[in-house]
């Protein structure tokens, strides 16, 4: 593991973030890190911010809100630029490394253009993140721990004060969205691996954030209770208002036979009789199906912005 006087050095100055959690019995340590209770602050918050709230309501969109759409944008094009390969196996299209090695490449360029001057110093740092949040190039898989690596890489940017306070509805309903279609259009053309997939125990093959921060969203809802979640219908519908039921559409697009089947876990909890129990039960299971797992897990990078040091909030 990563020993006090081997991280303390990383404060001095931004720097990429070495250090990685590599045993197991550095878990504890992590849930006690800075980094962790930075992490699941900026997630409640964020979770609290879009309560109620759909994703077509009039909010603020700032200039570095605007800015991230544009580094988003470029991802996309990038996928257009780059198309699969013709290969004998059917998943894992090997032309997502080279998608991934322009990413590698271009990565602290793109972070650049986000920052302010005076902190074009973090751009290294903060571009670890990026890199880790679009899924593994050796594997060509992606899942939670990579969803975690572009939260943290918003929570960064909180802490940097370059996202503030009033932008918490375009951080999540504008960039966090749009990461998401960036997301599922590299699922579908490279026909990426889930990584570490309970398969239908699983929440989903790939997200988990949608639908914590997507619940929020239904909390009292007049008339939308869990149980409609499953009625194709009401998903058709409501899909643009809400992240959850987007989440449903795109499943119910990728996954064919009956939905207690391929989704069991989202299944059950359409029996659950509220939108608030819904989202509590969900931050529980994303603590400890996510958060508290090591395979998800080993692969956080630490630095100045988010220390493997004890947590002093």
């Amino acid at each position: 593991g990563t020993s006090e006087e081997e991280a303390a050095p990383l404060q001095q100055s931004f720097m990429i973030p070495r250090k990685e959690i590599n045993v197991v019995s550095d878990m504890a340590k992590w849930k006690r890190s800075q980094a962790y209770a930075d992490y699941m602050g900026f997630i409640l918050t964020l979770n609290e911010g879009v309560r109620g709230k759909k994703l077509t309501c009039q909010y603020r969109v700032s200039e570095a809100v605007e800015k991230l759409l544009a580094v988003l944008d470029t991802l996309d094009r990038w996928i257009e630029e780059t198309p699969p390969v013709d290969q004998p196996s059917r998943f894992g299209n090997k032309a997502f490394r080279t998608w991934y090695a322009r990413l590698d490449q271009e990565a602290e360029k793109l972070v650049a253009t986000v920052l302010p001057k005076q902190l074009a110093a973090a751009a290294p740092e903060v571009a670890v993140y990026l890199k880790e949040s679009v899924g593994n190039s050796t594997r060509i898989d992606y899942g939670t721990g990579h969803e975690a690596a572009f939260a943290a890489f918003l929570c960064c940017l909180c802490k940097l004060g370059v996202l503030r306070v009033d932008d918490q509805l375009g951080i999540v309903f504008r960039v966090f969205n749009r990461y998401l279609e960036v997301m599922r259009k590299l699922q579908k053309t490279y026909r990426m691996e889930p990584a570490g997939s309970q398969g239908v125990w699983g929440l989903d093959d790939f997200q988990f954030l949608p639908f914590i921060w997507g619940s929020s969203q239904l909390i009292d809802h007049p008339s939308l209770e869990p149980r409609h979640f499953v009625d194709e219908k009401v998903v058709n519908e409501n899909h643009k208002d809400f992240m959850f039921l987007e989440c449903i559409l795109f499943i119910t697009e990728m996954k064919t036979g009956p939905f207690a089947e391929h989704s069991n876990q989202l299944w059950n909890i359409s029996a659950v009789p509220s939108w608030s129990k819904v989202n509590q039960g969900l931050i529980r299971m994303y603590k400890a199906e996510c958060l508290e797992k090591f395979p998800v897990i080993q692969h956080f990078k630490f630095g100045s912005l988010l220390p493997i040091q004890p947590g002093t909030s």
